[in-house]
């Protein structure tokens, strides 16, 4: 399980990133360039698997 959680928090990070810097104007050429609500989606995505990926591995005693 910690594996799976660790590759969906890496991938919403990755593509949370893509989304926010596409919506930002910074990564031309998609529909999601220079769309502000891409930027918001990308932001809560990379939040997201950032979570994900510290439930993942906090340590449990």
């Amino acid at each position: 399980m910690r594996i799976v959680l660790n590759v969906l928090g890496a991938l919403l990070v990755l593509f949370g990133g893509v989304w926010f810097f596409q919506g930002i104007n910074v990564l031309p050429g998609s529909f999601m360039t220079g769309q502000i609500r891409w930027a918001v989606y990308g932001g809560i995505a990379v939040v997201a698997g950032v979570a994900v990926l510290v439930v993942a591995n906090r340590r449990r005693v």
